[in-house]
């Protein structure tokens, strides 16, 4: 069965506090590319009429939505970033449009968190589809491609009912307002 792979841009700010990277410790952004690969979760023959397992509508328009109106322009933080209780204090409007990862927001990590996301996403559509590989373009050079399962890499002291990646809504984050 053919593969649907599609990609979509967005720009995000981040900045990552645990010592990985000393001149990503200061907020700053990148334009970035995400793009997803779906494949049939039950493969069969193409029908000789419609030919396809799902529209490329069906199966992006979700996605498209999330990444467009979640992700695009948002920030992304540590959980325990200082950032993150200041907004919330502070400006707990521009709190909500905060995407809180488990430790730094780094492209590895949000690469695991995205394929998990579209899989919920996918799986409370009728399981029609499941995402096996998604790549992240942080530049122009760099890009982080995964495929496999997310929670035997993802870091998750909560149980996993509890964390926004596997909610098939359009959360970005834990905390309620």
């Amino acid at each position: 069965m053919p593969d649907l792979v599609f990609t979509r841009r967005f720009s995000m700010g981040h900045r990552l506090i645990h010592g990985a990277s000393e001149t990503c410790a200061l907020p700053h952004g990148h334009n970035e590319f995400v793009t997803v690969k779906l494949s049939a979760t039950n493969p069969v023959r193409l029908d000789g009429h419609g030919n396809m397992p799902v529209s490329f509508q069906r199966a992006k328009s979700t996605w498209h939505r999330f990444v467009d109106e979640k992700l695009d322009h948002a920030l992304q933080l540590a959980e325990d970033d200082p950032l993150l209780e200041w907004f919330r204090q502070h400006e707990p409007e521009r709190a909500r449009r905060i995407v809180v990862t488990p430790g730094d927001p780094t492209t590895e990590l949000m690469v695991c968190l995205l394929m998990a996301k579209i899989n919920a996403f996918l799986l409370a559509d009728e399981n029609l589809l499941k995402c096996v590989e998604v790549s992240l373009q942080e530049t122009p050079t760099n890009t982080v491609t995964f495929s496999g399962n997310p929670q035997d890499f993802l870091p998750s002291p909560r149980p996993s009912a509890l964390c926004w990646w596997y909610r098939p809504d359009m959360s970005i984050s834990d905390f309620t307002q």
